[in-house]
């Protein structure tokens, strides 16, 4: 689970006040009502959800951002244009390292990951994971201070064969500046984790960053509706679409003609599957089941499962029927917010771990079917390990019968063009007070402030 994470000279953050980096957290403050909204291990207590409020161009987006640029960059490599995704309110932050640190829970322990890194010329400058400890201390796990060449690994290296091929992995990177030490050491190194569990750390947080930090923009499909075609409980997914009044009252896989997908995709696109293919083929010889689940494509408006029942290949679709009648419609038939519930309806039968983090929840959305699906969420997560992370400008989600005062979070933009992100807890609001009311008047931040449109010409 998500504890903290912090970021300096990325996009609209540059460092706070106090000089330091612009810090969300997901720690339980002194509320004490709603305590089923966080996870107690009695340690730390967690928070199952946030909303983060903004004005347009406040900087919301840029704290998803920074999150995916994150996570990108560990899983994958620097992204196109990172460049360019310094703080440029000040023209000094060009040659300033830019800082990014994830505090995650795993396996009841918590753990510090992160590094910084000169986005001007993609130089990191260092690397660290630490194991955290309730009392505040820190347990080095490994270290790189790149621009001087210097590594070091904790204690927990106590074995002289493991501490020997550490330090070979450690001193090929040593003084290169282009690629992270955890990522080295998540490529091919199955072996090593199976002989060594004492590093297995390195993948675990690494594994954590990849599947469990699930990072979704309004443009993009959230769910690839395997919760569809893998359910066992056909009637659980229609009461859960019906209870949010799409008109939905049932769905069916139905088979549509393989041609009829691959012929509209790309070459390149179409060669991959053919070659996925082949192999689901191969692997549903040598095993002696004969179905092989295939693989699900999914766009903004269309779902297909490729597959092979009894070795040949199948595609099937979901098709939708409406106030019990027969007629089956398909999905691009359906409104932007039904889709858009139908992608959400993922979170809500999500598996436990999970982190969500998603960027304007209310798109395409009536702000009852918003404030629905939050309160249908935070039941949910009442009985599980999940996070949810969402920014919105639904100001009925600023309803203390919903949410506690410590999930709800604010960014505003000072006049210099760099982003403060806040908690509600850091003001003295009463129970009573009517917070959507006060944060639509300002009192808070976070909202656009309009000049006039059209200047009053003297007569």
């Amino acid at each position: 689970m998500l504890i903290r994470f912090n970021v300096k000279n990325f996009l609209s953050f540059d460092e706070n006040e106090g000089g330091k980096s612009e810090e969300f957290s997901m720690i339980a403050g002194k509320v004490r009502n709603k305590k089923e909204h966080t996870g107690d291990d009695g340690n730390l207590r967690l928070l199952k959800f946030a909303a983060v409020f903004g004005a347009n161009a406040s900087g919301k987006s840029n704290l998803v951002k920074a999150m995916d640029f994150m996570r990108s960059t560990v899983i994958d490599a620097l992204p196109d244009g990172y460049t360019e995704k310094y703080c440029k309110t000040n023209i000094d932050n060009k040659e300033k390292p830019s800082y990014f640190e994830l505090e995650i829970k795993l396996n009841e322990k918590y753990y510090a990951y992160g590094f910084e890194i000169i986005l001007s010329r993609g130089e990191f400058c260092s690397e660290w994971l630490v194991e955290l400890s309730a009392d505040n201390k820190e347990k080095l796990i490994f270290s790189r201070d790149i621009l001087a060449g210097v590594y070091e690994f904790g204690s927990f290296l106590n074995a002289r064969s493991l501490r020997e091929k550490m330090d070979v992995y450690a001193e090929d990177i040593q003084d290169d500046n282009s690629v992270l030490f955890l990522s080295i050491m998540n490529r091919n190194k199955r072996t090593l984790y199976e002989k060594y569990k004492r590093v297995s750390i390195l993948q675990d947080v690494y594994l954590w960053i990849q599947r469990s930090l699930d990072i979704n923009y309004p443009d993009e499909p959230i769910s690839n509706y395997s919760y569809m075609a893998d359910t066992e409980n056909v009637e659980e997914v229609c009461n859960l679409i019906a209870a949010f009044g799409t008109g939905i009252t049932g769905f069916k896989m139905v088979n549509v003609p393989v041609e009829k997908v691959i012929s509209h995709l790309p070459k390149k696109v179409r060669e991959k599957i053919v070659q996925d293919l082949e192999k689901l083929v191969i692997e549903t010889k040598k095993n002696s089941d004969k179905y092989n689940k295939g693989f699900i494509m999914r766009s903004k408006r269309d779902f297909f499962i490729l597959g092979l029942k009894d070795e040949e290949v199948i595609c099937q679709t979901i098709q939708f029927s409406h106030n019990k009648k027969e007629t089956l419609y398909e999905m691009s038939e359906e409104s932007d917010g039904t889709v858009r519930i139908l992608d959400l309806l993922e979170i809500l039968l999500s598996e436990e771990g999970k982190t969500y983090v998603i960027d304007e929840l209310d798109r395409c959305l009536h702000p009852s079917l918003t404030y629905k699906f939050v309160d249908s969420y935070l039941q949910m997560a009442a009985k599980k390990n999940i996070q949810l992370v969402v920014t919105t400008h639904e100001s009925r989600l600023l309803d203390f019968d919903l949410l506690r005062r410590d999930e709800i979070w604010f960014v505003n933009k000072r006049k210099s063009g760099e982003s403060d992100i806040y908690s509600l807890e850091e003001y003295n609001a009463r129970f009573d007070q009517k917070i959507d009311k006060a944060y639509l008047e300002g009192r808070y931040g976070g909202v656009p402030v309009f000049s006039t449109v059209f200047p009053i010409k003297e007569v």
